[in-house]
């Protein structure tokens, strides 16, 4: 069988250290972008929130984090096979990401009602 568009291992190529997060894009195609997202120990900045312009939907492969939506008293901790759909808009950050060992995401961006 022949792939078109694209192939590949979610696992593969996964860094040894990271100075900042790797964000690989997968697909990309109108309104819709895949990502896989490495994560050691990276967090969002003090202070600073994602506010995205689109919804996301992100998945835990491997690894362990830790979410926070704006308003909410306490973080998210999120292992392997955890998901959750983040609304266009919805303020958020990463409180925390596993330093020892690779945290792997999947992160599917798509227009708000779509």
């Amino acid at each position: 069988m022949t792939a078109s568009g694209g192939f590949g291992n979610l696992f593969a190529g996964l860094p040894a250290s990271l100075r900042a997060e790797q964000v690989d894009v997968l697909a990309e195609a109108n309104n819709l972008r895949i990502e896989r997202i490495v994560s050691r120990g990276q967090v969002t900045p003090p202070g600073e929130w994602y506010d995205g312009d689109r919804d996301e939907w992100v998945a835990v492969l491997a690894g362990a984090a830790r979410l926070r939506f704006e308003g909410e008293p306490a973080p998210r901790a999120l292992a392997p096979g955890d998901w959750l759909r983040i609304p266009a808009h919805a303020r958020h950050r990463v409180e925390w990401t596993d330093p020892e060992r690779a945290t792997v995401w999947l992160a599917v961006h798509f227009a708000a009602g779509d």
